[in-house]
Parts: C-alpha cells; structure tokens; sequence
C-alpha cells in the first residue's frame, strides 16, 4: 500500500517525466517540488515504488520512469481532470461552432482533440437516415504519432497499421459511455497497441450513448489534460447531437 508522501513521490515523476523525457533523479525532485524532503529520503522512498513495480530504471541512467502500473496508480488515485478556462470553452466552441453538419462537426472535433493533446483523435458518430447501428469514424493526427517515435520505438510501424483497420478502432470505442476510461499500455487489447494509452468516453444521452471519442498516443501522455480535452468535447457534441434531434 503507497504511503501518500509516495503517491507524492510518484506525481513528482510521472508529471517531470511527461514533461521533459528524461529520467527523474531524487535531486531534481527535491528541487522542483515544495515537498520538503532531503534526496535521500526521497531515494529510499523511490526504491519502495520500484519494488512495488511503480517506477523503473531504463538501462543504466541514475534515474526513473513510470511503469504501465506507475500510470495507472497515477490515473485512478492522483490525476483530476482539470476544468477548462472560460477563454478556452469558447475557443472550443467557436471553432466548432463553424461546422455546417453533422459530418463537419466530427472532422473539426477530431482536428481539435487531436490539436489540444497532440495524440491521435478518433471518433465515432452515427450516420444520419440510416439504420440503427450504422456509424462512421473520423480521425486525426497521426502524424503526431510520428513526433513520438522516441516514446514508441520500433512499435510506431505496427500501431499505424492498427489505426489503418477501421474495425480495430471501431471495436476499442464500443464500450465507451459517459465515465472516461483510460487504458494504459498493456491493458490494451490489440497487441500492437500495447505502447500506448487510450482515453475514451461516450457521447449524447448517459444511458445510451449515439457515439464515442477518444485520444490514442504514448503511455508518457499528459492523463489530466488529455481526459480535460476529452470530457469537454464530448461534451459539446453530445449537445449538438441532442439539439440536433429536438
């Protein structure tokens, strides 16, 4: 069980990491943080998270990274999604409020989410006068996959073949409804995804909803402002969707 000084421990890196690339060594914590603790004591408590399979050390560098496990801890106990600006819940909405239809709507949606996260934006909405069940998908920016090949190595090739097959991403937002999910690195269903995180939720009425989106990028991705860009166009299509149809 994670002690809350090294839930704190464990913020500290994952949201250096995020931002820089480099492994976190115990000095750069305890001079980026108000935490008060010496780079001993924070190096005791790093070796406790690397037991606990939080953190690792990737080959022979003096500091740390997170782990699949590290995120998730990170995720489900420390990640709050932070609320929009004002200034930028009107931005969202001017541009979207440029879209003439439905199917304009979900490209500039995509191009949004995509722009915000700088991850690769997919999503799902249901084609209009057609049977039930019918839906198409729009996705944008999988070239930000490509400023990521550090991040993702020799695995860049098979995810991009992945987001090639429709019925990949189609089936990866099926479960979505109105609670984010995030999936992280191995949790992932489809083996050649494995490298990456998924955040997801559904759009349009709570209990059934018409449509899904979500952010597809490197498991070192910013959880709290990739699940803030989310939520809220999600929201925002959800609305159109509900006006649409009264």
């Amino acid at each position: 069980m994670q002690s809350q000084r090294r839930l704190e421990i464990l913020r500290a890196i994952v949201d250096e990491y995020v931002a820089t690339q480099e492994p976190v060594g115990s000095k750069a914590i305890a001079d980026k943080t108000s935490l008060g603790l010496s780079p001993a004591t924070i190096r005791n408590e790093m070796a406790v998270l690397e037991d606990e399979g939080l953190i690792t050390h990737p080959h022979t560098s003096a500091g740390r990274i997170p782990t699949d496990l590290g995120y998730r801890v990170f995720v489900d106990k420390l990640a709050t999604v932070k609320p929009m600006s004002s200034a930028e819940r009107r931005a969202i909405e001017t541009f979207l409020d440029e879209a003439n239809n439905l199917e304009q709507l979900m490209k500039r949606s995509a191009k949004l989410l995509a722009d915000l996260t700088k991850q690769v934006a997919v999503i799902t909405y249901p084609i209009i006068g057609e049977g039930s069940g019918s839906e198409k998908m729009t996705i944008s920016g999988t070239a930000n996959l490509a400023r990521s090949g550090e991040d993702l190595g020799t695995s860049l090739s098979p995810i991009l073949e992945a987001l090639e097959e429709q019925v990949v991403l189609l089936r990866l937002l099926s479960d979505a409804n109105d609670t984010i999910k995030v999936r992280i690195g191995g949790e992932q269903s489809e083996s050649n995804l494995r490298q990456t995180s998924l955040v997801t939720v559904g759009y349009g009425a709570s209990e059934s909803p018409v449509g899904a989106l979500g952010i597809l990028g490197p498991t070192r991705m910013d959880y709290a402002g990739s699940m803030a860009a989310v939520s809220a166009v999600a929201r925002y299509v959800g609305r159109y969707i509900s006006e649409g149809q009264q």
